[in-house]
């Protein structure tokens, strides 16, 4: 209860804080950032959750055992990261009398990233086919046991 306290008291009086910030801006704001927040919710709980559930309930059942949790990891590492980056991968924002916005590389960034994500899903799908193979042929000796 003590450590709830220690940790929850700051974030609720960093929030306190920010709602007073946010009351002194006006009503037209308030009612900006109530509608805003809402369609944050309505977003993620109407678009990209369903979106998220089905392609996992899919990959589910076409990828095999070992490789289940790695892709879901992937997705959902790659699935936040494109959600970020798609105002700098689309380049909205950029100007052509300010050449210094947006002005790297994204998209081969974004697809170096996407590149090591999918390796990283290999390797462990790859690792733990071995030590489903290896536990159910008793021929390693399991955590457990030590």
């Amino acid at each position: 209860m003590r450590t709830r306290l220690l940790i929850g008291a700051p974030g609720v009086l960093v929030g306190l804080y920010g709602l007073f910030l946010l009351l002194q801006l006006g009503l037209d704001n308030l009612f900006a950032t109530a509608l805003w927040a809402a369609g944050g919710v309505i977003a993620h709980d109407g678009i990209l959750a369903p979106v998220v559930l089905a392609v996992c309930l899919v990959a589910a059942r076409l990828l095999p055992a070992a490789a289940r949790a790695p892709a879901t990891v992937a997705l959902v590492v790659l699935g936040t990261l494109t959600v970020v980056a798609i105002p700098v991968l689309g380049r909205f924002g950029a100007r052509a009398d300010n050449t210094s916005l947006l002005d790297r590389a994204y998209v081969p960034a974004w697809l170096v990233i996407a590149g090591l994500t999918l390796a990283a899903v290999v390797l462990a799908s790859v690792l733990a086919s071995r030590n489903r193979r290896t536990t159910r042929s008793g021929g390693g000796e399991s955590s457990r046991g030590r």
